[in-house]
């Protein structure tokens, strides 16, 4: 036993080892990741360098990071090489862009298989399939399509999701893109008062993926539910953040994303 330490300790201190080392961590382990957009605001902050944990929900297809090659063919044919367990509701996940799966998104799977969306000028509602046991009586709700959806579901444990007040928000995109005949992954509806809204069902093994700040991210809204074959893992650690001044958020360094969001909710419940 001794000798097999002593010759791991050596090659793990010559260059190949520590390359082979370097790169199974990436490639089964962690990663680094950048907030570059304020999508995840005010949960993930634009500067925030974290760590995510590839291995939340199975082990993807292993991928060399900055030229994404791909060294192993996709033997199960989802994106990865060990299945794991699949997204749960209200977790923020890491995924590549179905569109373009080179790019990697960070945003809040909103819903599974089975729930259905509705987005309003009032923002987020869900449908939960049979299989949740969602009960929050206290929640608003609306009736469409003889189906109960609850308004917001996830700000009352997660204070980081919100609306900003900008002069177009993700509705009226949402109406000029299907106006201007563009492609949308919501079919737009009219709701028991006449109102329009925008109606998505998600697929199994689909997940959708929305923005804490609602009304500035580019997500399933636009595109569409992200298949499991693209997810890549959960955000963990922020071991740097800065911002746009390069001044260190000092305070986020060495934090887990949980942390910080449980500390969140703690000041808005005081507040």
């Amino acid at each position: 036993m001794r000798n097999i330490f002593v010759k791991f300790f050596h090659f793990a201190n010559s260059w190949i080892g520590t390359i082979v080392i370097v790169l199974g961590v990436i490639f089964f382990g962690i990663q680094a990741f950048v907030i570059p957009s304020g999508s995840m605001l005010n949960t993930l902050l634009i500067g925030d360098n974290l760590f995510v944990k590839k291995f939340s929900y199975g082990i993807p297809t292993p991928t060399i990071p900055w030229i994404e090659l791909q060294i192993l063919p996709d033997f199960n044919k989802n994106g990865h090489l060990f299945e794991g367990k699949r997204p749960e509701r209200g977790d923020i996940v890491v995924f590549r862009d179905p569109n373009a799966p080179k790019i990697h998104f960070v945003k809040r799977n909103v819903a599974i298989g089975g729930d259905e969306i509705l987005y309003t000028k009032e923002g987020l509602w869900v449908h939960f399939s049979s299989a949740s046991n969602y009960k929050d009586t206290s929640a608003k709700s609306l009736t469409f399509n003889n189906k109960t959806f609850y308004y917001e579901p996830y700000a009352k444990h997660h204070a980081g999701v919100h609306y900003t007040d900008t002069s177009l928000d993700a509705f009226h995109q949402l109406i000029i893109l299907q106006h201007n005949g563009e492609k949308i992954a919501m079919e737009p509806v009219r709701l028991s008062n006449g109102a329009l809204g925008f109606h998505a069902i998600v697929k199994e093994d689909e997940y959708f993926m929305m923005g804490d700040n609602r009304n500035n991210s580019s997500d399933s809204r636009f595109w569409g539910a992200v298949p499991y074959r693209y997810i890549v893992g959960k955000p963990w650690l922020i071991y740097f953040s800065w911002d746009d001044a390069f001044n260190i958020r000092w305070e986020r360094i060495g934090k887990s994303v949980e942390s910080l969001e449980k500390q969140a909710l703690k000041t808005k419940m005081e507040s």
